[in-house]
């Protein structure tokens, strides 16, 4: 389209403009003045001309042929033409709509960085900045913002298209049996085989807070640990942790995540204090797969501080047996002797591993958790409705 075409339309659309105005300023000046009757002449006389407008277009060969030619010239590179097939009354509505949706979106991308990637979700009534990329599909992954619903996981573009989703959406907790509820708090056992989609979509959420994480699309093998805050409006994701239906090595949680709104309230600890609690019930010992992420190795490393001084607090023996000690927490013999070793409770004496029981640790510890308030939270063992599942071997 040449320079010279271009102003044309351009005045032309500023004609009609002004006369969409004037006709408004009409309607309105009747208004004011109270002439019902003149409002009705005018709303008649205007839906006449939109009618007028809008007649039915033939969509002639010579049309067809134009828009063949385009779409073989540029196939996806431009927008079709548009043009011979509405009325120009519907066209232009369009165009304009569209330009309008184009300028939103400009302004809403120039609030983020131009890197490529995910940089903000909207995830519930919370706006989260991401920490890491994630392998959503790539005509999502370029999105400065994704949307997701909160319930189902699911992934969109706009806010327009969630808040469709979310008046249809049935969803008002994770899919999979509730093997816990403690007053507000449940945790959801979900198979990772019977509920494939929901635990990739679990799984690509997790991955724009974590680092290490590599497992995205083969959930199978896994099954997966929800746990909910419950209100009005439904169970809301708080965390979850993954583990392997069976694991060679013993791993109780293969990958773990508090959602950044609720880090630092307790539930990280209460995530890693449940995988133990499972592992317990199995007769087993654990240990989360490595490598942890930094915050990851953070929190247990202060779960399994507290864990051991409990232990030790309300020891009263002579000797203490590391394996008796693993067997009684579920915790590995490798972590706690770690775990140990940084707290300065371990020496090799005369060929022999000897814990000291650090009295001044003990203590510290102990008036730590006489301040906790009411409101600390912890699992509720009682709360559990959960037996191990029963592995079938294949013959």
């Amino acid at each position: 389209m040449s320079a010279e075409t271009c102003k044309l339309i351009h005045e032309q659309r500023q004609e009609d403009m002004k006369e969409k105005k004037k006709d408004r300023d009409q309607i309105d000046d009747a208004e004011k003045k109270g002439n019902k009757e003149k409002v009705r002449e005018l709303q008649k006389k205007k839906k006449d001309q939109i009618r007028a407008a809008r007649k039915k277009v033939e969509i002639t060969s010579e049309v067809i042929e134009k828009l063949n030619d385009h779409r073989q010239l540029y196939d996806k590179a431009r927008q079709p033409l548009l043009e011979g097939l509405t009325s120009n009354y519907d066209l232009e509505l369009f165009l304009a709509a569209q330009a309008r949706a184009s300028e939103v979106m400009e302004e809403e991308l120039k609030k983020y960085p131009p890197n490529g990637q995910i940089r903000v979700i909207e995830f519930g009534r919370y706006e989260l900045d991401t920490w890491y990329s994630s392998p959503y599909p790539e005509e999502y992954a370029r999105l400065a913002k994704l949307y997701i619903c909160e319930f189902c996981l699911k992934y969109m573009k706009s806010k327009t298209i969630l808040k469709r989703h979310a008046a249809k959406c049935v969803w008002q907790h994770p899919p999979g049996d509730e093997i816990y509820r403690h007053m507000a708090i449940s945790v959801f056992e979900v198979d990772g085989q019977k509920n494939k989609i929901y635990c990739q979509n679990l799984c690509l959420l997790a991955k724009l807070f974590l680092d290490h994480k590599t497992l995205y699309f083969d959930v199978e093998p896994f099954l997966f640990y929800v746990m909910t805050l419950a209100d009005s409006g439904g169970c809301h994701i708080v965390g979850y942790f993954s583990k392997e239906k069976n694991s060679f090595l013993n791993y109780n949680v293969s990958c773990i995540l508090t959602l950044p709104q609720y880090m630092r309230q307790g539930y990280g600890k209460m995530l890693i204090d449940f995988s133990y609690l499972l592992t317990r019930i199995e007769e087993k010992t654990g240990s989360p797969e490595k490598p942890l992420s930094d915050l990851g190795l953070i929190t247990y490393r202060s779960y399994w501080k507290g864990v051991l001084l409990d232990y030790l607090s309300e020891f009263s023996g002579k000797e203490l047996s590391i394996k008796d000690l693993s067997q009684a927490t579920g915790i590995n013999t490798y972590d706690i002797v770690s775990t140990f070793q940084a707290l300065g409770m371990l020496k090799y004496w005369k060929g022999k591993h000897l814990v000291l029981k650090r009295q001044d640790l003990i203590d510290e510890h102990m008036a730590r958790k006489a301040k906790r308030g009411p409101d600390h939270r912890e699992i509720d063992t009682s709360s559990l409705k959960w037996r191990p599942p029963v592995q079938v071997e294949n013959r």
